[in-house]
């Protein structure tokens, strides 16, 4: 993919504009729709749909898309599925809109393939600096209050393959290791004060019952400050590929820490260091250091729409942008984007939501006049921590990690409205 050097300038309109415009042709914003009877045959002739009956309620026992909408689908990249179960696929950032992913286009990470786990044989451990170790059934988790709290979760490796310059065509592919969903669960100092913690007792060593079995070292006070044990997300049971019947709920930090399948949680008085926190996970500088349990998603944004993925099909007029950001710090207080490569900066609508450690969703609204763009988003936190360029982020961290890179994506809308993946200087 490209590398652009210069930016591209195009013509504004405001929206008010557009309307006035809309307005002095008839009431008809007509640069976005046919005037009534032109003879659009999609209009004028009768459809099997308006003639027949449908399917009855007992056709369809859970739901599911539209036969039109089987193309949204998660997606794998051949070159980076050394063995799918251990691999990854992406969510269609592209076809979703709001803040909330369905649950079957959440993204998948494996280490050793989906554990299909029966929940009347799952148990819960809590061992180690308590002052008595428990094993829980669910039937007995049910009896704990419970809390629906909505998070983002983000593999530490989204947009990994981009440190070195563009690589991947698509925002499903270079930011689509994300979903946001509401989870249900129970906050897990509740289970911890019920083993009761020893005054030694500063880490935690969840575990999951997956063949990999995963562990990730966990600080006590993040652990007892918002962590949930789900069983549910977006009111249904957890899916078999994100962590049925339980997963550790991790808000802000970086999905390896989101233990799936969970099945034990050891507390101790230092971190373990197991392999998924030093051979893997760690952030290797430029000077051949490895930066160390770098937990928090920086904030970050990316537009989704239009993408590669997601080209625009009308050659001008009125465009809507939309994104998404994110911050594992807190709230996402503004995105700003630019239409020229990062010259000038506009602030974007946020809508929806505005939650803690969630997706938030931004538009904005322009009139095209069909020259070339260059579109970036930026986002702003609530602690005024500001999305920075990926060559600030590489004047400070280098290009050997593949972690962490929440750097400004660019994207380059092309007068014929296709999209590509590309970088400024």
């Amino acid at each position: 993919m490209a590398k652009l050097i210069d930016g591209t300038r195009n013509k504004l309109s405001s929206r008010r504009g557009f309307l006035k415009a809309g307005l002095a042709l008839g009431g008809m914003a007509a640069t976005t729709g046919a005037i009534a009877g032109e003879g659009d045959p999609a209009i004028l002739e009768k459809k099997d749909w308006v003639q027949y009956t449908g399917d009855g309620v007992d056709a369809r026992p859970y739901g599911t898309p539209s036969e039109f909408e089987e193309h949204v689908t998660r997606k794998n990249v051949a070159w980076l599925t050394a063995d799918p179960v251990s691999s990854v696929n992406f969510t269609p950032l592209h076809e979703l809109d709001g803040i909330i992913t369905p649950n079957g286009l959440c993204f998948e990470r494996h280490h050793a393939g989906i554990a299909e786990i029966d929940p009347a044989e799952h148990r819960l451990m809590i061992n180690g600096l308590v002052e008595k170790e428990l094993v829980f059934t669910m039937e007995d988790l049910m009896r704990f209050p419970r809390e629906n709290r909505v998070y983002f979760l983000e593999c530490a490796a989204n947009t990994g393959m981009e440190w070195h310059g563009s690589q991947l065509n698509g925002c499903q592919f270079t930011h689509g290791m994300i979903h946001n969903v509401m989870y249900t669960g129970i906050p897990l100092k509740y289970l911890l004060e019920e083993a009761g913690l020893k005054t030694n007792a500063k880490w935690l060593l969840p575990e999951g019952a997956d063949a990999s079995g995963m562990t990730r070292s966990l600080p006590l006070a993040k652990a007892l400050e918002d962590c949930l044990v789900a069983f549910k997300m977006n009111g249904e049971a957890l899916r078999p590929e994100q962590g049925y019947p339980l997963r550790l709920v991790v808000p802000g930090w970086e999905g390896n820490m989101w233990i799936k399948w969970l099945r034990r949680i050891e507390v101790g008085d230092q971190p373990w260091h197991h392999r998924e926190e030093t051979a893997k996970y760690t952030d290797l500088m430029e000077n051949g250091k490895a930066r160390h349990f770098t937990w928090e998603m920086d904030a970050k944004s990316v537009i989704t729409n239009p993408s590669p993925q997601a080209p625009l099909l009308h050659k001008s007029g009125h465009t809507v942008l939309s994104g998404i950001a994110w911050s594992g710090r807190g709230k996402v207080d503004r995105v700003d984007i630019s239409l020229d490569g990062g010259r000038n900066w506009r602030p974007a609508r946020i809508d929806g939501l505005s939650l803690d450690k969630s997706m938030h969703r931004f538009y904005y609204e322009f009139d095209w006049d069909g020259s070339p763009l260059l579109l970036q988003s930026r986002a702003i936190d609530s602690t005024g921590y500001i999305q920075p360029t990926r060559n600030e982020l590489r004047a400070i961290r280098g290009t050997n990690s593949i972690y962490h890179n929440n750097g400004i994506q660019t994207w380059h809308v092309k007068s014929d409205g296709e999209v590509e993946n590309v970088e400024v200087s």
